[in-house]
């Protein structure tokens, strides 16, 4: 069973290279979704999971980011919309 999951990612994460940062980690564990700049200044991330998975290493990649980002709060819930996705994680604009 999948589910999707949304995290709202904010503090210094725009203009940082922070979606290309968080796009190409993901890319590597094969996980599928996407990365947005939101108006407020936050990141949006949304991806496809298995239900009950254990999201721990995508939390990592979210707090780490790219070397001038600077990580200061996660949400995370899930999707209450329904949501396309492609084959692979990406950018979205």
């Amino acid at each position: 069973m999948q589910e999707c999951l949304k995290f709202i990612i904010k503090g210094k994460v725009q203009g940082v290279f922070y979606r290309k940062f968080v796009s190409i980690a993901m890319n590597k564990k094969r996980v599928i979704g996407y990365i947005k700049n939101l108006p407020d200044g936050s990141v949006e991330v949304v991806i496809k999971a298995k239900k009950g998975s254990d999201i721990t290493e995508i939390l990592d990649i979210l707090k780490e980011g790219s070397p001038k980002s600077k990580v200061e709060s996660i949400s995370m819930s899930e999707c209450d919309e329904k949501v396309d996705f492609s084959d692979k994680f990406e950018i979205r604009y």
